[in-house]
């Protein structure tokens, strides 16, 4: 009898996750026909504010997060400087949006659990703006999405740590250097266990 609970219960965990990924891939839909309505600008503020993340726009001080705090016109002349997606829904399937964002200068992609190896390499769509950049904390990186990142040629400075997937971080550093020399690099640990404590 325990034993056919535990499943029941496992069986059930699964279905409520088959559903909250379902849900999130429909909010992280791209709708090029609201892109071309609004602007880039104003359809990727939409994205993120649906999927939890936040942005602040060029020359204004604070971070939006509330998706019903977005001005009702005006829509391309606020321009996305910043986004913080910390733990937000936000998945590859959403960033098309970043296409057209030429104004983003810092990105934190901080407890995504849903970010996966094929969104890094899109990141190349703000390649010419992006100065500053945060991964940290999504557990479904590896040493291949890191490397996408050598396409990002305007960045500044970029900050790693906690991907657990990432098997040779002194690679992937030693890449990133050489493909973004003008870049400060920082990776201080891939998991949690290659810290070292303070009696070591």
């Amino acid at each position: 009898m325990v034993k056919l609970l535990a499943v029941r219960n496992l069986l059930q965990s699964q279905s409520k996750r088959t559903i909250w990924g379902w849900l999130n891939t429909i909010t992280n839909k791209v709708d090029e026909s609201r892109i071309k309505d609004v602007g880039p600008d104003r359809a990727a503020a939409e994205w993120l504010l649906r999927c939890g993340a936040g942005v602040r726009w060029k020359d204004k001080e604070s971070v939006l997060k509330d998706y019903n705090s977005l001005p009702p016109g005006g829509y391309r002349s606020l321009l996305i400087e910043e986004i913080d997606a910390t733990g937000s829904c936000i998945m590859s399937v959403g960033f098309p949006h970043l296409r057209g964002l030429d104004h983003l200068k810092k990105l934190t992609l901080h407890k995504c659990n849903y970010l996966d190896n094929e969104a890094l390499p899109m990141l190349a769509a703000v390649k010419s703006s992006l100065e500053e950049l945060q991964l940290s904390s999504c557990g479904d990186i590896s040493d291949s999405a890191i490397k996408s990142l050598s396409c990002l040629s305007n960045l500044r400075h970029l900050l790693l740590y906690d991907l657990p997937e990432v098997t040779n971080r002194e690679g992937c550093i030693e890449f990133l250097h050489s493909a973004l020399p003008k870049c400060d690099i920082e990776f201080p640990y891939a998991r949690v266990s290659e810290l070292k404590t303070d009696k070591e």
